[in-house]
């Protein structure tokens, strides 16, 4: 009844976003070959947040990424298993101390077609465009989000170029999850004739090397890719991309999204709203059969945590202002929140009630606690011996909107366990604010892996990243904690390193600066006529061997 509520209401909104899409289709099939657009084989989806760079130093968020990860490559890629395999550097070297990186690229890989360069046509690559790339990411004038990578951790003279095809990076100290973060969309390789040509209007005009090429973009209504018809990868001998392009539309309201992909005008839809989610999908999270001669679905791991933290500096000490400084208290609450029950009601079931510490499912570093398990009657002796208990001090979370329902759901836990709190709902951006400058002792909260090891989740409590120059929001401080991070680096055998994860996750279990609520899965429903979509648990949108039939 809801859903059809919710249809009723939208079904004018939608047909005036069905009237743009036809005027822009034929707009766009105007502007190439004859074929009409029905003909043509193009993948479509819908972009809610916006888009606000093409330029792969801005590729901050998942919009961004999946827009720029279509246009642009990088020395390596991960497959669906997160394993670093080739792409632009078809094979390297790391040197015993783990300091140089050797990368040995193909000679056969050519940016765009652009006026940028001198024939008005392309150029090879070569290990010089890595060099100026890679320089740019750290230059403060770029002010690119994704210079952390480097920070830190590269020598003096970082990046050189031996030749055209072998290119070097040198690092001040090891860093064994190097070559995987080398694979974010921020290590994209670009020209420095295009950055020299368009300068700060180069995220509106993007030059690269990815399957498909950058046509056209009206902003807030649709961007526009063309199949690169020179590209290099192949698959079984055959020629990538498939599909002749790709259109993303701009549609901010998720449900409006979601009636467009049920009248076969998306390709697919990421994600499903608590809204109309039980109209779609059964609580085993299974497709309900109504549904599936229409669309199928993807759920797959996703590198994601979903959690609720505590803020607890060392200036916090005093229990009576400040009672969630009481670790007392903290495990009462963590002790007191069912969430199985929270994955299976709301959720219907799409990802993992969170039974081992930080590090989701997916990473060397997970590891199942039954010591962990839902258990009032421990919530009732920690609260018995926490501080709060003699004068119940109010206690605030902090979220928003969009999370509104998993912390009404702990807050009706907490109360069955004699915890009161209350809730309170900020907007996303003053939010994250009020959190990076220490002033939420209480907050909701998630990480999504910046790239596929253990250590991207365990420096959120290491005491050198103490927001809000990094990602310590908790503000943990622990001597023996931090011993063992700085021992990552120095640790190259990946046993080892994972014994280390451990030990560290047993530290965070018992200090309980977080609770970790669920490891998340994605949810993709997929149109049938769309082949060959896959996923990994970074969530990434590779669409170079989709079909369309």
């Amino acid at each position: 009844m809801i859903f059809k509520t919710i249809f009723n209401c939208l079904i004018d909104f939608n047909r005036f976003y069905i009237f743009i899409n036809i005027i822009l289709g034929l707009t766009f099939c105007s502007c190439n070959e004859s074929n009409t657009e029905k003909e043509r084989k193009i993948f479509r989806y819908n972009s809610e947040n916006g888009i606000t760079s093409l330029d792969p130093a801005f590729a901050r968020t998942q919009d961004n990424i999946w827009a720029v990860s279509q246009l642009f490559n990088g020395l390596v890629q991960l497959d669906n298993n997160l394993k670093v395999k080739p792409c632009i550097a078809k094979s390297w070297e790391i040197s015993e101390n783990g300091l140089q990186y050797t990368f040995y690229l193909r000679n056969d890989i050519f940016f765009h077609n652009s006026k940028v360069f001198n024939n008005n046509k392309s150029r090879k690559v070569v290990a010089a465009d890595f060099v100026f790339s890679f320089n740019r990411i750290i230059d403060e004038k770029t002010a690119s989000p994704g210079s952390w990578i480097f920070n830190d951790k590269i020598a003096e003279n970082p990046f050189v170029a031996l030749n055209d095809t072998v290119f070097q990076i040198n690092l001040q100290k090891p860093f064994p999850p190097f070559l995987g973060m080398l694979s974010m969309p921020y290590c994209f390789v670009i020209p420095k004739e295009a950055i020299d040509f368009y300068k700060k209007d180069f995220g509106r005009n993007p030059v690269g090397t990815g399957p498909f090429v950058f046509s056209k973009w009206n902003e807030e209504v649709k961007l526009i890719f063309l199949k690169n018809e020179q590209y290099f990868e192949t698959e079984n001998g055959n020629k990538l991309p498939y599909i002749e392009a790709v259109a993303i539309s701009f549609l901010d309201d998720k449900q409006a999204a979601f009636l467009e992909f049920l009248q076969g005008n998306l390709s697919f839809f990421n994600g499903v709203e608590s809204s109309f989610k039980d109209e779609i999908i059964n609580k085993n999270g299974t497709l309900k059969s109504k549904y599936s001669s229409k669309f199928k679905t993807l759920i797959t791991p996703f590198l994601n945590t979903e959690y609720i933290a505590f803020l607890i500096d060392d200036s916090l000490k005093n229990s009576v202002t400040h009672p969630l400084y009481d670790k007392n208290l903290r495990l009462a609450i963590h002790y007191a929140i069912d969430k199985k029950s929270l994955i299976k009601h709301l959720r219907n079931n799409i990802g993992y009630a969170a039974d081992g510490g930080f590090v989701p499912i997916g990473l060397k570093g997970y590891r199942k606690d039954e010591n962990l398990s839902y258990n009032v009657e421990k919530a009732k002796y920690y609260l018995s011996k926490s501080k709060w208990i003699k004068n119940k001090k109010a206690i605030v979370l902090y979220t928003t909107k969009d999370y509104l329902d998993i912390c009404l759901f702990v807050q009706n836990d907490l109360k069955r366990a004699g915890i009161d709190i209350k809730i309170e709902v900020q907007p996303a951006s003053f939010l994250k604010e009020e959190k990076s400058n220490n002033k939420l002792n209480f907050f909701r909260g998630s990480w999504i892996a910046d790239y596929p090891d253990a250590e991207n989740y365990l420096a959120c409590f290491y005491s050198q990243n103490f927001s809000p120059s990094g990602p310590n929001y908790t503000h943990f401080k622990n001597k023996e904690f931090d011993k063992f991070y700085e021992s990552i680096f120095n640790t190259v055998n990946e046993t080892e390193r994972e014994k280390i994860y451990y030990q560290m996750e047993d530290i965070l279990k018992s200090e309980c600066p977080v609770i970790p609520l669920f490891y998340d899965q994605s949810l993709r429903l997929i149109n049938k006529k769309v082949k060959n979509l896959e996923n990994n648990p970074s969530n990434s949108l590779d669409l170079k061997n989709v079909k369309i039939e």
